[in-house]
């Protein structure tokens, strides 16, 4: 078996955007410096791989697909109830 890579991706969300905006994606080193920069930046981070892995064909600017909006509202949800407390 090959050795697991890591995905990470990042979105913003204002409204009334359509839907939340991918700002970055990468893998391995680029995935890990997205990570830090969010870290850094006191960002929140929700690990969902099978999510990260289905925005790495997206490009930054993009807004996220409609097949991925159920599993992003769960996240936003996730980390606006984290916000709030």
């Amino acid at each position: 078996m090959g050795k697991k890579r890591k995905r990470a991706a990042a979105v913003a969300y204002t409204p009334p955007q359509p839907a939340p905006l991918i700002v970055a994606t990468g893998k391995d080193r680029d995935a890990e410096r997205i990570l830090a920069a969010a870290r850094e930046a006191g960002i929140a981070i929700v690990e969902e791989p099978g999510l990260a892995a289905m925005l790495e064909a997206a490009r930054p600017g993009d807004y996220v697909p409609p097949w991925c909006w159920e599993a992003m509202a769960r996240i936003l949800a996730f980390v606006c109830s984290k916000e709030v407390s």
